[in-house]
Protein backbone atom coordinates (compact mmCIF):
# COMPACT_ATOMS: atom_id res chain seq x y z
CA UNK A 1 0.00 0.00 0.00
CA UNK A 2 1.43 3.38 -1.03
CA UNK A 3 0.45 6.02 1.48
CA UNK A 4 1.84 9.60 0.87
CA UNK A 5 3.08 11.66 4.21
CA UNK A 6 2.67 14.98 2.85
CA UNK A 7 1.91 17.32 4.76
CA UNK A 8 1.27 21.42 3.92
CA UNK A 9 3.08 23.80 5.68
CA UNK A 10 -0.39 25.57 6.46
CA UNK A 11 -3.42 23.21 6.41
CA UNK A 12 -7.23 24.45 4.60
CA UNK A 13 -9.02 23.73 7.36
CA UNK A 14 -7.61 23.83 11.58
CA UNK A 15 -10.22 22.09 13.71
CA UNK A 16 -8.28 20.36 16.23
CA UNK A 17 -11.24 20.52 18.87
CA UNK A 18 -14.29 19.99 16.02
CA UNK A 19 -11.30 16.76 15.17
CA UNK A 20 -11.11 15.07 18.40
CA UNK A 21 -15.35 15.53 19.49
CA UNK A 22 -15.96 14.17 15.48
CA UNK A 23 -13.32 11.16 16.11
CA UNK A 24 -15.33 10.13 18.94
CA UNK A 25 -18.75 10.55 17.88
CA UNK A 26 -18.62 9.59 14.42
CA UNK A 27 -17.36 6.06 15.77
CA UNK A 28 -19.72 5.48 18.11
CA UNK A 29 -22.78 6.77 15.94
CA UNK A 30 -21.70 4.00 13.07
CA UNK A 31 -21.62 1.25 15.87
CA UNK A 32 -24.87 2.35 17.49
CA UNK A 33 -27.01 4.54 15.29
CA UNK A 34 -26.76 2.39 11.91
CA UNK A 35 -24.29 4.72 10.03
CA UNK A 36 -22.07 1.72 9.25
CA UNK A 37 -24.95 0.28 7.38
CA UNK A 38 -25.66 3.66 5.27
CA UNK A 39 -21.96 3.68 4.64
CA UNK A 40 -21.73 0.32 3.37
CA UNK A 41 -25.14 1.21 0.93
CA UNK A 42 -23.33 4.21 -0.45
CA UNK A 43 -20.49 2.41 -1.51
CA UNK A 44 -22.17 -0.39 -3.12
CA UNK A 45 -21.09 -1.78 -6.49
CA UNK A 46 -17.82 0.44 -7.21
CA UNK A 47 -15.07 -0.33 -8.82
CA UNK A 48 -12.01 1.58 -10.48
CA UNK A 49 -10.58 4.30 -9.12
CA UNK A 50 -12.43 6.26 -6.52
CA UNK A 51 -11.47 10.21 -5.09
CA UNK A 52 -13.19 10.61 -1.52
CA UNK A 53 -13.42 14.03 -0.94
CA UNK A 54 -13.49 14.68 3.06
CA UNK A 55 -12.35 11.41 4.30
CA UNK A 56 -12.56 12.43 8.23
CA UNK A 57 -10.85 9.69 9.96
CA UNK A 58 -11.89 7.01 7.28
CA UNK A 59 -14.58 5.33 8.23
CA UNK A 60 -15.77 5.01 4.65
CA UNK A 61 -12.62 2.93 3.72
CA UNK A 62 -13.62 -0.81 5.36
CA UNK A 63 -16.33 -0.73 3.73
CA UNK A 64 -15.03 -0.41 -0.27
CA UNK A 65 -15.31 -3.37 -2.10
CA UNK A 66 -13.10 -5.21 -3.58
CA UNK A 67 -13.60 -4.13 -7.28
CA UNK A 68 -12.13 -0.63 -6.26
CA UNK A 69 -8.14 -0.52 -7.22
CA UNK A 70 -7.33 2.65 -5.66
CA UNK A 71 -9.03 5.49 -3.50
CA UNK A 72 -7.29 8.34 -2.59
CA UNK A 73 -8.93 10.37 0.01
CA UNK A 74 -8.80 13.88 0.47
CA UNK A 75 -8.72 15.29 3.96
CA UNK A 76 -7.86 19.03 4.73
CA UNK A 77 -7.79 18.86 8.50
CA UNK A 78 -4.35 17.41 10.03
CA UNK A 79 -5.68 15.51 12.87
CA UNK A 80 -8.36 13.59 11.02
CA UNK A 81 -6.32 13.16 8.05
CA UNK A 82 -4.08 11.29 10.36
CA UNK A 83 -6.30 9.19 12.19
CA UNK A 84 -7.30 8.14 8.01
CA UNK A 85 -4.03 7.57 7.72
CA UNK A 86 -4.23 4.94 10.09
CA UNK A 87 -7.65 3.42 9.05
CA UNK A 88 -6.07 3.25 5.53
CA UNK A 89 -3.26 0.68 7.11
CA UNK A 90 -6.41 -1.31 8.13
CA UNK A 91 -8.90 -1.28 4.60
CA UNK A 92 -8.76 -4.51 2.05
CA UNK A 93 -8.30 -2.26 -0.70
CA UNK A 94 -5.27 0.55 -1.41
CA UNK A 95 -6.07 3.87 0.35
CA UNK A 96 -3.88 6.53 -0.17
CA UNK A 97 -4.64 10.07 2.08
CA UNK A 98 -3.64 13.02 0.44
CA UNK A 99 -4.08 16.66 2.24
CA UNK A 100 -6.47 18.83 -0.17
CA UNK A 101 -9.34 20.41 0.20
CA UNK A 102 -12.51 20.13 -2.07
CA UNK A 103 -12.36 23.36 -4.13
CA UNK A 104 -9.19 22.47 -5.36
CA UNK A 105 -8.84 18.57 -5.86
CA UNK A 106 -4.75 18.30 -6.62
CA UNK A 107 -5.93 15.21 -9.22
CA UNK A 108 -5.79 15.53 -13.22
CA UNK A 109 -8.81 15.95 -15.29
CA UNK A 110 -10.97 12.75 -15.85
CA UNK A 111 -8.90 10.40 -13.56
CA UNK A 112 -11.37 8.52 -11.28
CA UNK A 113 -14.34 6.31 -12.11
CA UNK A 114 -16.22 7.43 -9.12
CA UNK A 115 -16.24 10.10 -6.17
CA UNK A 116 -17.63 9.89 -2.76
CA UNK A 117 -19.24 12.74 -0.91
CA UNK A 118 -19.84 11.29 2.78
CA UNK A 119 -21.28 14.35 5.19
CA UNK A 120 -18.78 16.64 4.12
CA UNK A 121 -20.61 19.23 1.43
CA UNK A 122 -22.45 20.82 4.17
CA UNK A 123 -18.60 22.04 5.36
CA UNK A 124 -16.85 22.60 2.24
CA UNK A 125 -16.44 26.76 2.26
CA UNK A 126 -17.39 26.86 -1.86
CA UNK A 127 -20.15 24.05 -2.75
CA UNK A 128 -20.56 24.84 -6.50
CA UNK A 129 -16.82 24.94 -6.67
CA UNK A 130 -16.14 21.80 -5.03
CA UNK A 131 -18.77 20.28 -7.08
CA UNK A 132 -17.20 21.42 -10.32
CA UNK A 133 -14.30 20.32 -9.22
CA UNK A 134 -15.38 16.76 -8.36
CA UNK A 135 -17.34 16.80 -12.03
CA UNK A 136 -13.46 17.85 -13.47
CA UNK A 137 -11.56 14.83 -12.02
CA UNK A 138 -14.38 12.10 -13.15
CA UNK A 139 -14.36 10.21 -16.57
CA UNK A 140 -17.65 10.62 -18.78
CA UNK A 141 -20.24 8.63 -17.00
CA UNK A 142 -18.48 8.56 -13.48
CA UNK A 143 -20.50 8.48 -11.03
CA UNK A 144 -20.71 10.28 -7.76
CA UNK A 145 -21.96 8.54 -4.76
CA UNK A 146 -23.12 10.88 -2.36
CA UNK A 147 -24.81 10.53 1.48
CA UNK A 148 -25.15 14.27 2.57
CA UNK A 149 -26.90 16.53 5.57
CA UNK A 150 -30.09 18.43 3.46
CA UNK A 151 -32.45 20.88 4.06
CA UNK A 152 -35.68 19.75 5.62
CA UNK A 153 -38.60 19.46 3.51
CA UNK A 154 -41.28 20.65 6.01
CA UNK A 155 -41.55 24.96 6.74
CA UNK A 156 -40.66 24.89 10.22
CA UNK A 157 -37.73 22.51 10.10
CA UNK A 158 -36.18 24.24 7.12
CA UNK A 159 -36.30 27.51 9.25
CA UNK A 160 -35.15 25.93 12.45
CA UNK A 161 -31.44 24.56 10.19
CA UNK A 162 -31.05 27.99 8.43
CA UNK A 163 -31.06 30.13 12.21
CA UNK A 164 -28.92 27.29 13.40
CA UNK A 165 -26.76 28.11 10.61
CA UNK A 166 -26.99 31.80 11.05
CA UNK A 167 -25.78 30.97 14.61
CA UNK A 168 -23.27 28.90 16.34
CA UNK A 169 -24.13 25.51 14.46
CA UNK A 170 -21.02 25.92 11.87
CA UNK A 171 -18.78 27.22 14.43
CA UNK A 172 -19.46 23.94 17.38
CA UNK A 173 -19.25 21.40 14.08
CA UNK A 174 -16.74 22.18 11.99
CA UNK A 175 -18.36 24.76 9.29
CA UNK A 176 -21.34 22.34 8.98
CA UNK A 177 -24.38 24.22 7.24
CA UNK A 178 -27.23 21.69 7.70
CA UNK A 179 -29.70 24.19 5.22
CA UNK A 180 -27.95 23.53 2.15
CA UNK A 181 -29.51 21.48 -0.38
CA UNK A 182 -27.35 19.15 -2.03
CA UNK A 183 -29.54 17.22 -4.41
CA UNK A 184 -29.84 20.99 -6.13
CA UNK A 185 -26.44 21.92 -5.61
CA UNK A 186 -25.43 18.36 -7.32
CA UNK A 187 -27.85 19.10 -10.34
CA UNK A 188 -26.73 22.71 -10.79
CA UNK A 189 -22.90 21.78 -11.24
CA UNK A 190 -24.16 19.51 -14.37
CA UNK A 191 -24.87 16.50 -12.72
CA UNK A 192 -27.40 14.05 -13.79
CA UNK A 193 -28.81 12.83 -10.40
CA UNK A 194 -30.59 8.99 -10.55
CA UNK A 195 -31.77 7.06 -7.68
CA UNK A 196 -31.41 8.51 -4.16
CA UNK A 197 -33.76 8.70 -1.05
CA UNK A 198 -34.03 10.55 2.00
CA UNK A 199 -33.37 9.48 5.58
CA UNK A 200 -33.42 10.70 9.16
CA UNK A 201 -30.09 10.01 11.52
CA UNK A 202 -31.19 9.39 14.23
CA UNK A 203 -34.32 7.37 12.47
CA UNK A 204 -36.41 7.67 15.89
CA UNK A 205 -35.75 9.99 19.21
CA UNK A 206 -34.76 13.86 18.89
CA UNK A 207 -34.14 15.35 15.72
CA UNK A 208 -31.34 17.23 15.35
CA UNK A 209 -30.84 20.19 12.42
CA UNK A 210 -28.45 18.17 10.62
CA UNK A 211 -30.95 14.63 11.44
CA UNK A 212 -32.37 15.00 7.63
CA UNK A 213 -29.99 13.19 4.95
CA UNK A 214 -29.76 12.16 1.34
CA UNK A 215 -28.19 9.19 0.31
CA UNK A 216 -27.80 8.39 -3.82
CA UNK A 217 -26.25 8.64 -7.09
CA UNK A 218 -25.54 10.51 -10.12
CA UNK A 219 -23.54 10.64 -12.95
CA UNK A 220 -21.32 13.08 -14.89
CA UNK A 221 -22.54 13.21 -18.59
CA UNK A 222 -20.63 11.41 -21.28
CA UNK A 223 -21.07 14.35 -23.94
CA UNK A 224 -21.14 17.83 -22.19
CA UNK A 225 -23.56 20.89 -23.65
Amino acid sequence: MHLRGRTPPRDAVHHPLFARFYARFSVAADARGGIAAYREELLAGLSGRVVEIGAGNGLNFAHYPGAVSEVVALEPERSLRQLAVRAALRAEVPVDVVPGAAEAIPMKNEGFDAAVASLVLCTVRDLPRALSEIRRVLRPGGELRFFEHGLARGRVPAAVQRAADRTVWPLLFGGCHTARDPLAAIEAAGFEVGAYRRLRIPETGPQMPSSPCVLGVARKPFTEE
